[in-house]
């Protein structure tokens, strides 16, 4: 473990990766297609892996909606260092909100964050994960989100005290909403690379920026 985290007293966050999405523009189940030696959604739960492990990450939570079955395969045959778990969201058609939602009220009792990831984000980066977790476990902070050139993207952490509000949110509001609400309180993480904002919608998205 890295010197500098041995005085900390870790909090204990969970991962919530929302994989809930239909994957209509892609044509197919998205989050299964290789990615390097893994698929999409496991690169994803790799770099959260390997950015939070030493920072108070003790388990990853999949919401899961659309294309249930094939992803559920995929994660019960996944060989995980930390506790992998997976919900199903019966309301995957509607907003992200209701994924978020679902993920929120199976979190682990013990966890007093939760870091969002979303499934079809395999471009991640560990470095942005570690930063995020980092802040959390020396400030404090209740709500984190990476900022690239002025542009909030994902992951982004939100601890307990913040949960009732979102499980609050009804139609016609969505996270949005709630990030203006609470606008003063997100601190930002300036991050250098547009993985943030990243995910593959299309065909041409996956051609484009799947590894060689």
């Amino acid at each position: 473990m890295n010197p500098t985290h041995k005085t900390l007293t870790l909090k204990p966050v969970e991962a919530i990766i929302l994989a809930a999405g239909q994957s209509q523009r892609m044509g197919e189940p998205k989050l299964v297609l290789p990615w390097g030696q893994t698929t999409v959604i496991g690169a994803v739960i790799q770099a959260l892996v390997q950015g939070g492990l030493e920072l108070g990450l003790q388990g990853i939570l999949v919401v899961t909606g659309g294309h249930r079955h094939i992803i559920e395969s995929f994660l019960q045959q996944y060989a995980s260092p930390i506790p992998l778990r997976w919900t199903f969201n019966p309301h995957y058609e509607g907003e992200m909100t209701f994924s978020l939602q679902e993920g929120l009220r199976q979190t682990s009792p013990t966890a007093q964050a939760v870091l969002i990831a979303l499934g079809d984000q395999p471009q991640i980066l560990p470095s942005t994960v570690h930063s995020i977790l980092k802040s959390y476990q020396e400030e404090g902070r209740l709500l984190i989100a990476p900022s690239y050139q002025m542009r909030r993207g994902h992951p982004w952490l939100v601890a307990r005290p913040l949960w009732r509000q979102l499980l609050a949110l009804e139609e016609p509001h969505t996270l949005r909403d709630f990030f203006a609400q609470y606008a003063d309180q997100v601190h930002y993480i300036l991050v250098e690379t547009p993985t943030i904002l990243k995910d593959l919608d299309t065909p041409q998205d996956y051609q484009r920026e799947k590894p060689a």
